[in-house]
């Protein structure tokens, strides 16, 4: 199932650390665990985001409660870079051609162009809102688009092994 694999993953894969992730006793083992526990802490935190932007949590001030929860979505992505690096350089060549992949990661594009939509639209306006204001029009909307990309991702990470 490699053949038609481009000539950059397939040197990837059989790269010397490739190979070493491929051999190793716990290398592969330990990045499938960390992206799990990225995951945990990704979706927790854009669970917090999302729902206060579509108005949950109104006893809070958005921008102090959304400023903390970013540092964590952020960690929480990087975890998921890296290890989700380490699992694909392990079998890149099967990997970058599997179709559920190939939506992951135009998945986790839109994600992130929402990201930087709801970033410049709508946290300006968020900064200095007391406790049970209105969420400014788009907040919503920007939530829902959220939870359902990162789910997608989530459920498209997790059947890449069954295709």
């Amino acid at each position: 199932m490699t053949e038609g694999a481009p000539a950059i993953f397939m040197a990837m894969e059989v790269s010397a650390i490739g190979a070493a992730i491929r051999q190793s006793r716990w290398l592969y083992m330990s990045a499938n665990i960390g992206h799990i526990v990225a995951l945990m802490c990704f979706a927790g935190a854009i669970a917090v985001m999302d729902v206060r932007l579509a108005g949950g949590l109104a006893a809070t001030a958005p921008g102090p409660l959304l400023r903390r929860a970013r540092w964590f979505a952020i960690a929480g992505f990087l975890g998921l870079v890296l290890t989700g690096a380490t699992l694909f350089t392990a079998e890149a060549s099967h990997v970058v051609l599997n179709r559920v992949f190939q939506i992951k990661a135009a998945l986790i594009a839109l994600g992130l162009l929402n990201v930087v939509w709801v970033e410049a639209m709508i946290m300006p306006k968020l900064a200095a809102l007391p406790p049970l204001s209105p969420m400014p029009a788009g907040a919503r909307q920007g939530a829902l688009a959220s939870m359902a990309i990162w789910f997608a991702v989530a459920i498209c990470g997790r059947a890449i092994a069954y295709f």
